[in-house]
């Protein structure tokens, strides 16, 4: 086992004891492991936020999602971060910038991840008085995974957007 595959074991015991020890606890654990890695102040600044996030403290989140961003993470952790940057600018207010970063990676990427992209950008849809489009958007996703009614789910879903946004506000 090399020493980043140790480093990557090791943080996720870190995070299975999330919600087990104290808040504070864990900040320090999250923050002495990201102190050990060599040559990615990116991982580091990535995982940070991460923590910060998962414990409430989105502001100070939000900061490091942008650092690690401009490091040039890389990834699954890049888009990970695009996303926890999304969901926490929401939390923040800033819900059409979170719309702009969500729609981006809906458009250029796509792996496993695609859904929690629907999911979160339905949530800053929804935040921002997009109703119907956030409602579309959440079914098809859903329509997906369910083992019947996938295609009309999804053309009931089609529809939905294209119901001015006005009726969709209420």
């Amino acid at each position: 086992m090399d020493s980043m595959e140790n480093w990557e074991n090791q943080l996720q015991f870190i995070w299975t004891q999330l919600g087990t020890i104290s808040h504070k606890e864990f900040l320090q654990r999250i923050e002495d492991h990201t102190a050990l890695i060599a040559g990615s102040q990116a991982i580091a600044d990535f995982e940070m936020a991460c923590a910060f996030d998962s414990t409430g403290y989105e502001k100070k989140a939000e900061p490091l999602y942008r650092s690690a961003l401009d490091q040039g993470l890389t990834g699954l952790r890049r888009r990970r971060a695009r996303i926890q940057l999304a969901s926490t600018l929401r939390n923040n207010g800033k819900t059409q910038e979170s719309i702009h970063i969500l729609r981006e990676e809906k458009n250029n990427y796509s792996d496993e991840l695609n859904d929690a992209v629907d999911s979160f950008l339905a949530l800053s849809l929804y935040s921002s008085g997009a109703k119907g489009e956030a409602l579309s958007l959440t079914l098809k996703a859903l329509s997906k995974h369910l083992p019947r009614y996938n295609n009309s789910l999804y053309q009931y879903a089609e529809n939905l957007d294209s119901i001015p946004n006005e009726q969709n506000k209420s």
